[in-house]
């Protein structure tokens, strides 16, 4: 007789239910390997690879005349953005938002070299990685606008590394290189082979080979700085490779994402410090080892236009360690477990720019980019004297005062519109202002609307003076007046902005009135619009008048600037010489922009500028001492 099925002679094996469990686990391993690598990833290791001022001038981004191949394998290996964008075309400002994940114009950090601080509820973004487990690293720079927080870092220091963190713990780490930056392009001929030594013979750039852009002037000067600017990247390139020699060398290369990407972009003129695409557009690559490649928005060697910001990376990083993201972080992570849908636009934003201020809000979306000018009757080319050092900008502006450029040339030292908007894919340099075309009358309305509620849900504290923004902060700090409607009244700012920025004399009457307004941000630009009108304002002479003695200093200058337009610089001249003597360097600054736009007539004030020098006042106080420089040299000069 057989024994039973249910006998105890029967050998111990796994039961069916078991066996169809294990054969249902084979079947989900063989066609969803997304279920293996989904429960793999732990905590990975992330490297930032960062330079400066470069745009997407690398051999994997289409350009022929470059010399990468270390960016251009690791482009190989990993996921290549076409549309990644820096918050401004500048240093600093970037640094402050890539650091916290908060537009600097919420933080207070908005101008060039300026000074702010956070609230005790803003941390560096390392500083949650930190708790979490990670040893975080930076090498060198941070330039955050703000004072660096000690608990910031574990080590920022030119010896910072990944090395020394324990064993087995996870690390973040950040690499800057600054031989690309672009001051390294007008160095003498020794510093610049010294840069340059690696380079081979066929890795260097030659002159006559280089494309110029339209807006530039096509001259020996402006040929060799973009061969150099060339030249720098590649050994910018080589940099890079040593890095990742390290990681590979470490044992360490299938455990970590490797991030490279440029801190705004090329540092010629027209180009860094401002927010057009050749300025905001960086290169921006992600390489994802096999374990982490769950994550990884395409295959090795693929593209991906998503639209990502600075003010998203961030959140990103976070993301991709595990790590809760914090609710006042204004951008999205595009990678990892909490990463969010696509955007459909980034913002930008240009504000006081060394020693000139300024102030342009921008919108961006996959075809358009909107421009919105506050200070429109200025000049793009401001006079800013590091730029001026550059052979290429001293060229151009050369040719522009002997009347040898062409209009695409000549537009950068033009007053600018109140509005632009540009086809990128048409028109990538855009020359092309489609402002004023009635065909895109729609796409401009929508972009406008767009830029206005951005300022407002973010708090843009643009149209605050920046010294108005520093004394609303006392007590407190800059974070808690963005958001706050009676000390930083976004819309309607905007909305007065708008009708200042009219130039329209049947507006003075309104403009006249609003100048005895109980708020200084709306006397200032209000007094700002009376600037830009300039003869046309001459209705409000005697409203002026009395503005000259405005307890707001920054009102007071503004108003003077006006009623010298007006001819009146002796009864304005008294306001503008306190101002040098004022003890905020933005206001000795505002002071001497509108006595160095006065030209001739400022000649009374030359051993005043002379004296307003702030050498121990911090960066403004830095911009203020070389204005007290070059003005009155150029006024004795003549």
């Amino acid at each position: 007789m057989l024994p039973s099925a249910s006998s105890s002679a029967l050998p111990k094996g796994p039961t069916m239910k078991t066996v169809t469990r294990i054969l249902l686990l084979v079947v989900l391993l063989a066609t969803c390997p997304t279920t293996l690598h989904a429960a793999a990833p732990d905590r990975p290791n992330i490297l930032w690879i960062t330079c400066e001022d470069i745009s997407p001038n690398l051999g994997c981004y289409g350009d022929q005349y470059a010399r990468t191949p270390v960016l251009d394998g690791l482009a190989e290996q990993g996921v290549r953005y076409l549309n990644a964008y820096g918050i401004t075309g500048v240093c600093a400002p970037n640094r402050s938002c890539l650091i916290t994940g908060v537009y600097p114009s919420t933080l207070g950090s908005h101008g060039m070299r300026s000074t702010t601080w956070l609230p005790d509820s803003i941390k560096c973004f390392p500083e949650y990685l930190q708790a979490a487990g990670y040893y975080c690293t930076n090498n060198v720079k941070t330039d955050y606008n703000f004072a660096t927080p000690k608990t910031a870092w574990n080590e920022s220091s030119k010896k910072a590394h990944w090395r020394k963190r324990k064993e087995g713990q996870p690390f973040f780490s950040v690499f800057n290189f600054t031989v690309c930056h672009e001051s390294q392009i007008r160095v003498p001929e020794e510093k610049y082979h010294k840069n340059t030594a690696r380079l081979k013979p066929d890795e260097r750039h030659d002159p006559a080979k280089v494309s110029i852009p339209p807006f530039h002037p096509d001259t020996p000067e402006s040929r060799k700085d973009w061969a150099r600017y060339h030249d720098n990247i590649t050994a910018m390139d080589y940099q890079v490779g040593d890095v990742l020699k390290e990681l590979e060398d470490d044992g360490l290369a299938d455990d970590t994402i490797v991030f490279f990407f440029g801190d705004n972009g090329a540092g010629m003129p027209g180009v860094k410090k401002w927010i057009w695409e050749m300025g905001l557009v960086v290169p921006f690559m992600v390489r994802f080892p096999e374990k982490y490649k769950i994550w990884a928005p395409g295959a090795p060697g693929s593209t991906t236009d998503r639209l990502v910001s600075f003010v998203d990376f961030a959140p990103t990083v976070l993301s991709l360690a595990g790590v809760e993201i914090p609710k006042y972080m204004q951008g999205s992570a595009f990678l990892g477990p909490a990463a969010g849908q696509p955007r459909e636009r980034v913002y930008a934003i240009r504000d006081r720019m060394a020693e000139r201020f300024d102030m342009v809000r921008v919108v961006r979306d996959k075809k358009f980019q909107y421009h919105r000018n506050f200070f429109p009757h200025l000049p793009w080319s401001q006079f800013t004297s590091y730029t001026e050092e550059m052979p290429t900008m001293q060229v151009w502006r050369r040719m522009h005062e002997e009347g040898q450029l062409n209009p695409v040339q000549d537009r950068y030292f033009q007053a600018k519109p109140t509005e632009e908007l540009y086809d990128i894919a048409a028109d990538p340099f855009e020359t092309n202002n489609l402002a004023n075309d009635p065909r895109y009358a729609e796409t401009l309305a929508k972009m406008r609307k767009q830029c206005q509620q951005w300022m407002i849900e973010t708090g843009d504290m643009g149209l605050l003076p920046e010294s108005e923004m520093l004394t609303r902060a006392e007590g407190k700090t800059p974070y808690d007046v963005a958001f706050n409607a009676k000390l930083n009244p976004v819309a309607s700012l905007a909305e007065l902005a708008d009708l200042a920025n009219e130039r329209d004399p049947a507006n003075v009457p309104k403009l006249i009135e609003l100048l005895s307004d109980a708020d200084p941000a709306v006397r200032f630009r209000v007094a700002t619009g009376l600037v830009a009108l300039g003869e046309k304002a001459a209705p409000a002479a005697g409203a002026l008048k009395k503005a000259i003695s405005d307890d707001a200093p920054h009102v007071a200058v503004t108003a003077a600037e006006a009623l010298c337009n007006l001819g009146q610089v002796d009864t304005a001249m008294p306001v503008l010489l306190a101002g040098l003597k004022n003890d905020s360097p933005l206001i000795r600054l505002r002071a001497i922009n509108v006595l160095d736009r006065l030209g001739q007539a400022a000649r009374p004030a030359i051993e005043a500028m002379k004296n307003a020098r702030m050498e121990a006042a911090g960066p403004v106080g830095d911009y203020v001492t070389r204005m007290s420089e070059y003005v009155p040299a150029g006024l004795e000069a003549k």
